[in-house]
């Protein structure tokens, strides 16, 4: 994806965790923040407590959308999939993408990677790795600051 396309369509989903959105309910309310992450991602993993520290932080102002990308056979597991997000507190709706229908859609080749959408539904800001958590807040916070001023 390149910056200001447009969210895709949330379709394509194995299953939905913590309930299902679609691009309709996300786009023209609120800012969009979309996690890709996997259960044998390490960096995933630690990453995890700064990233419900944010969600909840901007539950407000900000949606939050979790995306499971598996990168093996291994993380196709529902059952783990279940697990990991019950052990990690990833208690926003979480997209299980074993098909990589949303990953391709996104282009997306990186866990944990953050895709920031402005309440048009527009790519802000795109990050991937494991920290970086204040510039991801940085662009959040800029993309709050503008809709503010409309």
């Amino acid at each position: 994806m390149k910056l200001r396309d447009q969210l895709p369509e949330l379709e394509g989903a194995t299953a939905w965790l913590n309930g299902e959105r679609t691009k309709e309910e996300l786009v023209g309310v609120k800012p969009t923040l979309v996690h890709f992450w996997s259960i044998s991602c390490h960096l995933c993993k630690e990453a995890m407590p700064e990233v419900n520290e944010f969600r909840d932080k901007y539950k407000e102002d900000l949606n939050v959308i979790a995306v499971h990308m598996p990168r093996s056979e291994d993380d196709l597991d529902l059952v783990q999939i279940k697990s990991v997000a019950a052990e990690h507190d990833i208690t926003q709706p979480i997209f299980v993408d074993s098909e990589a229908t949303l990953t391709d859609k996104f282009d997306n080749q990186y866990v944990p990677a953050y895709y920031v959408f402005d309440k048009d539904g527009q790519l802000r800001h795109f990050q991937a790795g494991g920290g970086g958590m204040k510039m991801l807040e940085k662009r959040v916070n800029r993309v709050l600051d503008e809709m503010k001023k409309e």
